[in-house]
């Protein structure tokens, strides 16, 4: 006990403070896992528009630990994280407590919305196979299901099967197909590498550009990421030499997850944060949020950035993933059971 106390202060201490009196009635304290200066921008539009000033911890690592060690005495009033993974963690851990709010039900379709309010999706990527414009025929891969067939053996690259994306994958697909089938596929998978998983999902478009394998899992965005990558322009060339293909066009469609915010059950300015995440999911910041990662507003009618349109329409899974999500507990003991990353 003594062990992990310790640890989750150490977690905690590694993040930055809010200074003292950051509490108010027109303040609201964010803790974030995206870059204060990436959001800044709509952040202070919010507080143009309202008069409540934003207060911003960037809190990539460490968030769920930080406000366990932190309990009532956190001066966060919301969240802002991606996956439905780390939101989940949050809601199980008992640190978000539930908003009713009319307005975030009509932007946000329900299947990107806690059923009881504890979390909303703000944007949406969606968990994609990259696949070599020169080795990979028209019709050889079209599901996640075709990525464990013989015909793929030794052509796939993925990342960690441990990796919150990739846990997510395997969630979705437990939820369409059981976990008996879901087995079966990640051994197929498995079988058809053709190296240990590692590396992010750019690390894998790179090894299709090199010629390790033929096809990778990998979220939309980083298409966006790499082929606008002035700095590194090697990366406009991993992304040149691979095509975007949307999965189980046929059938449930493409598994979809989200970046979302939430309000911490110990919130001060809870009528604040509401109206921060309201205002989230309003045309101004979700067109601003979605187009600074190549992602998608989750309210319908926001135009998309013109290369994330190029992309082409497609068919998403209609699961709610907060179904999903109850499967992941199960999608990590599958990735042990099959000695995935082994």
């Amino acid at each position: 006990m003594k062990k992990t106390i310790s640890l989750i202060a150490a977690a905690a201490a590694m993040l930055p403070v809010l200074g003292p009196g950051t509490a108010g009635a027109e303040e609201v304290n964010l803790y974030s896992y995206r870059q204060p200066f990436l959001i800044q921008p709509f952040l202070d539009e919010f507080t143009r528009q309202t008069g409540i000033k934003v207060n911003v911890v960037y809190a990539q690592k460490g968030m769920l630990q930080r406000l366990k060690a932190e309990g009532r005495n956190t001066p966060a009033d919301a969240v802002l994280t991606v996956d439905i993974s780390r939101l989940d963690a949050l809601t199980n851990a008992e640190l978000l407590q539930p908003v009713s709010s009319p307005v975030l039900d009509r932007n946000i379709p329900a299947q990107y919305r806690h059923p009881q309010g504890h979390w909303y999706g703000l944007t949406t990527r969606a968990r994609i196979i990259y696949v070599s414009k020169d080795r990979v025929k028209p019709g050889e891969v079209a599901s996640y299901e075709d990525l464990a067939k013989p015909h793929m053996k030794g052509r796939v690259c993925t990342r960690s099967g441990k990796h919150v994306y990739t846990v997510s994958l395997i969630a979705s697909i437990i939820e369409a197909n059981g976990e008996k089938a879901t087995e079966q596929w990640l051994r197929g998978v498995k079988a058809n590498l053709a190296r240990k998983p590692q590396g992010n999902d750019r690390a894998q478009v790179k090894a299709i550009k090199d010629g390790v394998c033929d096809v990778s899992l990998g979220n939309t965005y980083y298409m966006g990421k790499m082929a606008t990558n002035d700095k590194k322009p090697e990366q406009r060339q991993w992304a040149a030499s691979v095509n975007i293909l949307f999965p189980n066009q046929a059938g449930r469609g493409t598994h979809v997850n989200i970046s979302g915010a939430a309000v911490t059950e110990h919130a001060k300015n809870k009528a604040n944060a509401v109206k921060l995440l309201e205002f989230l999911s309003e045309n101004f910041a979700q067109k601003m949020y979605a187009d600074q990662n190549f992602e998608y507003p989750v309210k319908a009618g926001v135009e998309l950035h013109p290369m994330v349109a190029g992309w082409g329409k497609f068919k998403s899974d209609a699961v709610n993933l907060d179904n999903v999500a109850k499967h992941r507990a199960a999608a990590t003991k599958l990735v042990d059971r099959v000695n995935f990353d082994g």
